[in-house]
């Protein structure tokens, strides 16, 4: 496993890549560290921590937006993303809803 340096939110990482999936990994950290930024600019959370659950919540929505793949043998899934979406949204308050 090769091991990636890579910024976040101004922050330093080195991170283990397998080989060859080093373009895959940029794509991902281009991805948090654009929406960690969009969180923080803004303004209503301040907090690394807060700003990096929220980011993944927002990515794992958008995940779950797109077309599914079709399962194989024993993947088949069902998901409430609204239902999903409402509880984070409440759990979350007024610091800035998911979407």
């Amino acid at each position: 496993m090769k091991q990636v340096e890579v910024t976040i939110l101004g922050q330093g990482y080195i991170l283990g890549c397998p080989e060859g999936g080093e373009g895959l990994l940029a794509s991902a950290v281009a991805s948090v560290d654009r929406e960690m930024s969009a969180i923080r600019d803004g303004g209503k959370v301040k907090a690394r921590e807060r700003i990096a659950v929220l980011a993944a919540l927002n990515l794992a929505y958008q995940l779950a937006e797109r077309p599914a793949a079709p399962a194989t043998q024993g993947e088949a899934q069902s998901v409430d993303v609204d239902a999903l979406v409402r509880k984070l949204d409440a759990a979350i308050g007024d610091d800035g809803h998911l979407l």
